[in-house]
């Protein structure tokens, strides 16, 4: 099968190639500065869409239209052109519903598919995640975890509102495990997926686990990182470390033998 990646270079996007390619799905990248014009291009073959691509934090408020709705609207033009049914998996937010520039955008992406299945019945599936974390993702960006394990891996400052604000998790490769899941089922109209492992934890408790991997590090006593979210936070948190914090100076011992 040929798939098409929105937004292939981002976080997602890195993570949902490397699982495609251990299956020998062809892919076709579709990364930020290509034309519309490629994108009708590249849409000719392929039998699946990954739209990932999206904007949530610009310097512009308005790109949060361009980036969200708009690309949204050409893509499902697009496939209209092409006329024949493509599946779309779409990343939505749980902001949604909220009234901010980001969720407004979001919805109207969410409607531009929507139409899109009832113009074409292509089916449409729309997640609405919370904050996503793991490997490749972006500090000061993507969510809290990637800039908790990035400042505290480089000894610098957190900021911690209230540290017993709970926060909705999902680690990507359970997200990628189910958008390969759904991409291999078949499926018709619009569905509302959500991913079936989600994690919640307080940002104190937060700081406070990857400050606990920190510390194993350095005292070369690392405790039962277990299953579930704990595993997850440290396997992330391992990701955001330099090379030279990864290796330990062995000592030598010998004698004139």
């Amino acid at each position: 099968m040929k798939v098409l990646i929105t937004g292939a270079n981002g976080f997602l996007g890195k993570n949902l190639q490397v699982h495609l390619s251990v299956k020998e799905i062809e892919i076709v990248p579709f990364t930020r500065g290509m034309s519309v014009e490629q994108l009708h291009s590249d849409l000719k073959d392929v039998d699946f869409v990954f739209h990932l691509a999206g904007v949530n934090r610009p310097k512009d408020p308005s790109e949060f239209a361009a980036g969200n709705k708009e690309l949204t609207e050409q893509l499902c033009d697009a496939i209209r052109a092409i006329g024949r049914q493509i599946p779309v998996i779409f990343t939505s937010s749980i902001q949604a519903d909220a009234e901010n520039l980001y969720g407004v955008s979001k919805k109207a992406a969410e409607q531009a598919l929507i139409d899109l299945e009832r113009d074409t019945g292509s089916p449409v599936f729309i997640y609405r995640l919370p904050n996503v974390f793991g490997k490749w993702s972006r500090p000061n960006y993507n969510s809290a975890v990637a800039t908790f394990c990035h400042n505290i891996a480089n000894d610098l400052e957190i900021q911690i509102n209230d540290p017993d604000v709970i926060i909705p998790l999902v680690y990507v490769d359970d997200v990628i495990a189910d958008f390969i899941k759904l991409f291999l089922a078949k499926s018709n109209g619009v569905l509302r997926p959500e991913i079936t492992t989600e994690y919640a934890i307080s940002v104190g408790d937060l700081a406070q686990q990857i400050r606990f991997f920190k510390e194993s590090r350095e005292s070369m006593v690392i405790g039962a990182v277990g299953a579930g979210l704990t595993r997850a936070l440290y396997s992330t948190y391992l990701s955001f470390l330099r090379p030279e914090q990864v290796s330990y100076t062995l000592p030598v011992h010998e004698d004139h033998r």
